[in-house]
């Protein structure tokens, strides 16, 4: 069988999987704190016909004749720049400006995302809206429970994310601090849905701490970063992975024909 109906084989699935993650980058344009991936190509083994030769006295040296057998996905990048913001006037709702994470517990899992569309619960807990806690500089439940008790007025979240709340008599109290952490290599860090990441081997254990402080960014409340898709650039990859695609559908086309041809000479 021609090698090359395999080759064109493995440039389609290739090429669809390319498709794949532009589309999935298409459809979370305005999905807040999502960043989007790129698709790494490397080329499969070669079959080597002749190996290269050392030259003599005689004669030159001579390459190696080799013959590509295709290609395949080596991976998908994060791009982790930093997204567009977005004013929407509500105080629970964070935006990290620089490095970092959000801190989330969702059922006993430690999670981490860019996405601060929280608000507050009955119980006190700052959430997402699929009811995952966000956690303190330390790790655990931020809790504000004291927020619904009915001592205070009114409360606000500064650049460090601590929580200051208000009283009848104007005294202002720290209520808690909401935590951030980084990650020696952020690329590595998992995609989990909802918005989420968790940490993998790659990217590193979580480095908690609090925001403005280090590496960590700082927090505009009354914010939210949007996703750092280019839809232009996108768009763009939309073109090139579908050519790719019928390029290496004209590929097993070629080489049916052939196989064809072969097949008529016993006729």
């Amino acid at each position: 069988m021609l090698r090359s109906l395999f080759t064109g084989i493995a440039g389609l699935t290739a090429h669809q999987q390319m498709l794949d993650v532009t589309a999935n980058n298409i459809a979370n344009v305005n999905t807040t704190g999502f960043k989007a991936s790129s698709v790494v190509f490397q080329d499969t083994l070669s079959q080597t016909l002749s190996g290269a030769g050392t030259a003599t006295a005689t004669a030159g040296g001579t390459n190696s004749m080799q013959i590509g057998l295709g290609v395949k996905m080596a991976g998908t990048d994060l791009n982790m720049s930093q997204g567009g913001n977005q004013a929407t006037g509500v105080g629970t709702h964070l935006m990290i400006n620089g490095d970092g994470y959000f801190m989330i517990n969702k059922d006993g899992e430690h999670l981490y995302t860019r996405a601060g569309a929280f608000h507050l619960d009955e119980s006190g807990h700052l959430t997402t809206s699929d009811g995952a806690i966000v956690e303190n500089a330390a790790g655990t439940d931020l809790d504000l429970s004291a927020l619904t008790s009915g001592t205070y007025v009114s409360y606000s979240i500064d650049d460090s994310g601590t929580v200051n709340a208000v009283d009848a008599a104007g005294t202002t109290t720290a209520l808690g601090q909401v935590g951030i952490a980084t990650f020696a290599n952020p690329n590595g860090l998992e995609k989990v849905g909802d918005s989420a990441y968790q940490a993998s081997a790659s990217s590193g254990a979580a480095q908690m701490g609090a925001a403005n402080s280090g590496p960590r960014g700082s927090i505009s409340a009354g914010y939210l970063e949007m996703s750092n898709v280019d839809l232009s650039a996108q768009l763009t990859d939309l073109i090139i992975s579908e050519r790719g695609f019928q390029a290496n559908s004209k590929v097993i086309t070629t080489a049916d024909q052939i196989l064809q041809t072969l097949v008529n000479l016993k006729s």
